[in-house]
């Protein structure tokens, strides 16, 4: 039984002098992506007072009710040197507040105050705009997700299994 061959181009067959070009590097196509990404969010959020990392934190809080500083960090792949400093300018802001676990002292919980919580209506403009703004359907988009998610996933397998 034979094999159907491969639509992509198969690495050994591409020139050297191809394989280095800036415009055919994923990682710099995903560089670009974020910055265009980056810019678009900055702008969107202005106006409800955060920043692009205050976000996705309320986005997990919005979608998760009360966490673990770990939990957020993980889910957000931060480590606590970036997340805490995060954490006490939404705590100053209002939006959150941050209190020992009953269950494990050694543990933070952050939780949303009303304020946060009311945060939440006003901002889904945000992802609508973003998808807008891609001129992408909603089909691609997700498919693009899945894409990075598999991506990520593989990224993060090759970095582990050299550790």
């Amino acid at each position: 039984m034979t094999t159907a061959p491969s639509a992509s181009p198969d690495l050994a067959t591409v020139p050297d002098a191809e394989l280095l070009r800036l415009d055919h590097q994923v990682c710099f196509s995903l560089h670009a992506a974020s910055r265009a990404f980056g810019g678009y969010y900055r702008r969107a959020l202005k106006d409800l007072g955060l920043t692009y990392s205050q976000y996705l934190v309320m986005l997990v809080l919005w979608e998760r009710g009360p966490q673990a500083v770990k939990a957020i960090g993980e889910r957000l792949h931060l480590d606590s040197g970036t997340l805490s400093p995060l954490l006490k300018r939404l705590e100053s802001a209002g939006l959150v507040r941050r209190e020992r676990s009953r269950e494990d002292e050694r543990s933070v919980v952050i939780e949303l105050t009303d304020e946060g919580a009311g945060l939440r209506e006003r901002a889904l403009f945000v992802p609508r705009g973003v998808l807008a703004a891609t001129g992408l359907s909603l089909e691609e988009v997700l498919g693009l997700q899945e894409v990075l998610g598999r991506l990520t996933g593989a990224l993060g397998e090759a970095v582990d299994a050299d550790r």
